[in-house]
């Protein structure tokens, strides 16, 4: 179950590479989701107003003709960094094997990315309709599966109580 959810905030970070970040910082703010260690910047006001405005302009540049595709290089390549960064800040409350959350965070994140994709590109030819109604959706997807997965982590986590560094409040 650890595992899965690390890599389902990973296909949210290929479908939204700095929601699942500014999500996670939000939680770690509001003291729902308690991290120790070098993980506690996450919540660091700071933290949460740079990831949430990295966030909103990536919705914004998302829609905008000039960018490049997600599944160019440098997109794949930020777009893995950021679910390997998912993956090993988790790793603390969900009690996973570092190397192990960076992993699948990849994993997560390409996947999304392609399927993000291939998703979107398809939905837009069968409705013949413009591309930013449907990326309008796929952000709130980017946004509610997030905060929903990361609800999960906080709930999973309070399993385990008994490990110093996190509990559900």
């Amino acid at each position: 179950m650890n595992l899965l959810l690390v890599m389902m905030l990973g296909v949210c970070t290929g479908l939204r590479t700095m929601t699942p970040v500014a999500v996670l910082c939000w939680f770690a703010y509001r003291n729902v989701l308690h991290l120790t260690g070098w993980r506690s910047f996450t919540a660091n006001i700071i933290a949460v107003v740079v990831f949430t405005l990295m966030a909103l302009g990536e919705y914004i540049g998302d829609k905008l003709p000039s960018t490049p595709s997600r599944t160019a290089a440098v997109g794949l390549a930020g777009r893995s960094l950021f679910g390997a960064f998912v993956g090993l800040v988790l790793a603390q409350p969900l009690v996973l094997n570092p190397a192990a959350a960076v992993v699948i965070g990849i994993v997560g994140a390409l996947i999304g990315t392609y399927a993000g994709w291939f998703v979107r590109t398809r939905t837009v030819m069968a409705l013949k309709c413009p591309d930013l109604p449907v990326a309008l959706v796929e952000d709130a997807l980017a946004i509610g599966l997030s905060i929903t997965f990361l609800h999960l982590v906080v709930v999973h986590s309070a399993l385990f109580a008994g490990n110093e560094g996190f509990w559900l409040r």
